[in-house]
């Protein structure tokens, strides 16, 4: 056993002297039979909340209606969860009502797949009663119990098996295949939210490519924000190796493919943060440049240099270039800009208006703009004497006069 195992043993401990039963469940079980990282652990407990929080000094009540107390030990917080049942789902997302029972089995019985209903107890050994290892074993994703009924009860479950075949290289078990075929259409009950988490999750993976053929295999695809409306996309997709791509470069990858002219509607149908909308609408435009000529230091710059990378190895793969270095050449070319941002540039409005003793106008942002560029094409040294010298001889309504 290992961390973060290690430093939870007590918790599990304290509970087991109160003659109560704990074990490691999920997720962080897997990832150790696997030996991945392992970010945090999750404790199922035969004993109540209120008997938990009785046990420890410091709780917090994070989600106790469903049996999770978060447990404050030496200043870290540990989610421990009542063994629990569940009654019929509602809205194909949560379950009615949930009762508190005391057996291990029948809380591993509620889960959605045999390698996440998984137990360890505090000597390491495993407790598996769904045969959860040997779908590791043979790397398949399948359902505790009939996969129909796991994904009519909650509808998401069918958008996180795609996302563990990219995240963990798994494929997909027969039935739990066909079940999420027959069950699609209950994806338009799931909150776009949700649906963004798990395609997020499924963008970060190392499988995405197999990932996104299950995804329109299992037609998943139709019931996708914008995505439904562009099957075509998918053939598409499955031309280039696109396993390396980083998430937003996949995102910019579809926008590219999706041929739209108004990517902010596009993404803001992802319910998207308006500043990754920002981000991929602008990586977009640079893409289009990047088709039509080469990059220039100045256009880099304007690009920003996370922008640039990304562009660049979209572009490459669909230009059916290689080039491994990208980010490194782009760094180096950053590296040797004097300002890579318009923050840095020594001087601001307010010395532009002393300088030429004219009142605040429009005019400041087309100095500033001929100064940044000048700066980043060393022109001029990025000095204020220097930026002022410079300045003062230009003709601020006609740049190529400086």
């Amino acid at each position: 056993m290992k961390e973060p195992f290690l430093s939870a043993k007590p918790i599990i401990q304290k509970l087991e002297e109160q003659r109560f039963e704990a074990y490691f469940v999920g997720g962080s079980v897997r990832d150790y039979l696997l030996n991945r990282s392992i970010a945090d652990v999750d404790i199922a407990t035969s004993a109540t909340p209120e008997e938990v929080k009785n046990i420890f000094s410091v709780t917090i009540d994070t989600g106790i209606e469903h049996g999770t107390i978060l447990v404050i030990y030496k200043g870290k917080g540990y989610e421990v969860t009542t063994f629990r049942s569940e009654s019929e789902y509602i809205d194909h997302r949560r379950p009615e009502k949930v009762r508190f029972i005391r057996s291990l089995t029948e809380d591993l019985k509620r889960r959605d797949f045999t390698m996440n209903a998984i137990a360890m107890n505090i000597h390491g050994e495993i407790i598996d009663p769904f045969h959860g290892r040997l779908a590791l074993k043979n790397r398949v994703i399948e359902c505790v119990g009939k996969a129909n009924e796991r994904f009519h009860e909650d509808a998401l479950r069918m958008m996180r098996a795609i996302r563990f075949v990219s995240q963990l290289s798994f494929s997909l078990e027969h039935e739990t295949k066909l079940a999420i075929k027959a069950n699609a259409p209950l994806l338009q009950h799931i909150a776009v939210e949700r649906i963004l988490q798990e395609c997020t999750k499924l963008f970060q993976g190392k499988n995405k490519k197999q990932a996104l053929r299950f995804l329109y295999e299992c037609d998943l695809w139709n019931y996708l924000p914008e995505l439904k409306h562009h099957k075509d996309l998918f053939p598409c997709l499955q031309k280039w190796e696109i396993d390396h791509l980083s998430e937003n470069q996949v995102w910019l990858l579809l926008l590219f493919l999706s041929k739209t002219n108004n990517p902010t509607s596009f993404l803001k149908s992802w319910r998207m943060p308006t500043k990754k909308i920002n981000y991929l609408s602008k990586a977009l435009f640079f893409l289009h440049k990047r088709l039509q000529e080469e990059w220039t230091v100045y256009s880099l710059y304007q690009a920003t240099k996370e922008i640039s990378i990304d562009v660049e190895s979209v572009y490459q793969m669909i230009q059916k270039q290689s080039d491994e270095n990208i980010e490194q050449k782009i760094n180096e070319i950053f590296l040797s800009m004097p300002i890579q941002k318009r923050e840095e540039l020594k001087v601001t409005g307010t010395d532009l208006m002393t300088w030429f003793e004219r009142p605040r106008g429009p005019w400041i942002k087309q100095a500033l703009e001929m100064i940044e560029k000048a700066v980043v094409l060393k022109i001029v040294a990025n000095e204020k004497k220097a930026i002022k010298g410079w300045i003062l001889t230009c003709n601020l309504q006609q740049e190529n006069d400086c």
